[in-house]
């Protein structure tokens, strides 16, 4: 006896469109597949910020030379009763001033490593990029007793090799989403009003503690009352990243 599998006109429609949204999505995953998103594991990403709807901000600062500049901004992170930020400190700086990077310790602030020398990463060898990394890493783990897991590359250059070593050696890198341009010493008024213009809740904030930022410390307290005036809260980069999934970029190559 014949037996016949009978499907209705509406089915086969369904079928029909189920069908032709599964080879869009594998045409889709083939095509997207050396563009991989940012929060995929296999691929490290610099952060820049962090989404979320939580009016806070990460106050950031290089220091790679000079011993002028990071005591005014000690003061008056103080005086604001700022109780969190991030100082990335490179290495060689840290072993001419342990005592500056105790002072940055003792008032509470988190050290992240702003490298070793002050070279763009995506230059040198791969051997070179990670006895950069680790030189620092044991240095600045000698100066503070502390070992830092972030890292911000001098003159925040990279390429898709410095991050992947970087990750290796359980390092995140840390970028910035607003640039205070503080290092040009473009003026007190005009550093001010870049970031209070730009900054957004999970913003990464870059300023200078170097000798070259004559003007941070100026520039400062105007950032920190306006942006507290609009409801922002200040925080560490660590206590950023917990607050929502991190906003990285990654690196693909041509």
């Amino acid at each position: 006896m014949n037996s016949f599998f009978v499907i209705s006109g509406k089915k086969i429609k369904k079928y029909f469109f189920l069908a032709v949204a599964l080879v869009f999505a594998i045409g889709v995953i083939y095509t997207e597949r050396d563009n991989i998103t940012v929060f995929a594991p296999q691929q490290p990403v610099a952060i820049y910020n962090v989404p979320t709807e939580q009016n806070v901000v990460a106050l950031t600062f290089d220091i790679s030379w000079g011993d002028k500049r990071l005591e005014p901004i000690l003061e008056v992170l103080k005086e604001k009763d700022v109780k969190s930020a991030t100082f990335f400190v490179s290495s060689l700086w840290s072993q001419q001033h342990p005592e500056l990077v105790k002072k940055i310790q003792e008032a509470g602030y988190e050290i992240g490593s702003h490298g070793h020398k002050h070279d763009n990463y995506s230059t040198l060898t791969d051997d070179e990029i990670r006895s950069q990394i680790s030189t620092a890493h044991n240095i600045i783990s000698d100066v503070t007793g502390t070992s830092p897991n972030l890292i911000r590359l001098p003159n925040g250059d990279f390429d898709k090799r410095v991050l992947k070593i970087a990750s290796e050696l359980q390092y995140q890198v840390i970028q910035w989403d607003t640039d205070s341009m503080d290092w040009l010493s473009i003026g007190t008024e005009k550093i001010a009003d870049r970031v209070i213009s730009r900054a957004h809740p999970g913003d990464i904030i870059l300023m200078h503690a170097s000798d070259s930022a004559k003007q941070t410390h100026l520039a400062l307290p105007i950032i920190i009352d306006q942006l507290r005036e609009k409801g922002y809260s200040f925080l560490s980069v660590s206590e950023l990243l917990t607050q929502t999934e991190t906003q990285g970029r990654s690196v693909t190559s041509s």
